[in-house]
């Protein structure tokens, strides 16, 4: 507030200062009997270079001044944009987390070694979550590590056949945005298996090329319905900020298979 206060007084003292040769010469020309006045045409030539410099001193203030006005705008600009990205990324799905957990408890008593396994990848997911996910960028190996991780811990949420396929043809050094695709696949367990009885299938695959990054998913569905959530919100909000102009985020339906597919360029 008092940062605001002091920029406010100090554009008036600088226009207060300007005007006071103009003044001068208004005066003079109201005042006097003079019909015409040149601008500092009546004065000694050293007061002229002075008035002249003082202008020229002026004009260089107030482009410090307006330089330092647009880079603090700018970092004010970037501050907000990483405070929503870490906002963004925050809400990635915490309760399957806590869905999870709760299935791996009933497991612990039936199956102990598969509970084990399972605990150590949940491990994994959250540490990827927690720790990789504030990072700027990533490699593609840890993403799909991430993402075949979540679909083993989704298998053992249903009581029933899950056919999950994922291919991958990519540079698993090439870096890209943590958690981007993890949303489009919580959309298709939410969306497409949670719902269906039996023959429910995810089909997803991942490839990179010297100027894109490519991942589409399809799933199957029982009934059509709205899928846009707030992952979708989140997701769409995230390729905005990052990716600004440099990503293609599409979706249809074929009878009754959902498709997403998402273009990362220029990368």
């Amino acid at each position: 507030m008092i940062l605001k206060k002091n920029r406010k007084w100090f554009v008036v003292a600088l226009l207060a200062i300007a005007i006071v040769p103009v003044m001068i010469t208004a005066y003079e020309v109201i005042f006097t009997e003079n019909k015409s006045v040149v601008f500092l045409g009546n004065y000694h030539p050293k007061v002229v270079i002075i008035v002249i410099c003082y202008y020229v001193l002026l004009l260089c203030l107030g482009a410090v001044w307006l330089i330092r006005e647009i880079i603090f705008i700018t970092k004010l600009k970037n501050e907000k944009m990483k405070a929503e990205l870490m906002l963004l990324k925050s809400q990635v799905s915490p309760h399957f987390f806590f869905n999870t957990l709760n299935n791996l408890y009933g497991l612990v008593a039936k199956d102990p070694q598969k509970a084990q396994e399972l605990i150590l990848k949940l491990s994994d997911m959250m540490r990827y979550s927690i720790y990789e996910g504030e990072k700027d960028t990533v490699a593609l190996r840890d993403e799909i590590v991430f993402l075949k991780n979540y679909v083993e811990l989704q298998k053992i949420r249903y009581h029933k056949q899950i056919s999950v396929d994922f291919d991958c043809e990519v540079d698993e050094n090439r870096k890209v945005v943590p958690l981007l695709f993890i949303i489009l696949l919580e959309n298709a367990f939410k969306h497409g298996i949670e719902n269906l009885r039996k023959n429910a299938f995810i089909k997803m695959s991942l490839t990179s090329s010297q100027t894109e990054i490519i991942f589409k998913i399809e799933n199957n569905y029982e009934k059509a319905e709205n899928q846009s959530g707030i992952g979708l919100k989140n997701l769409k909000r995230r390729l905005e900020l990052i990716y600004p102009n440099q990503y293609e985020l599409s979706f249809s339906i074929s009878e009754n298979i959902y498709h997403v597919q998402l273009i990362l360029k220029q990368l």
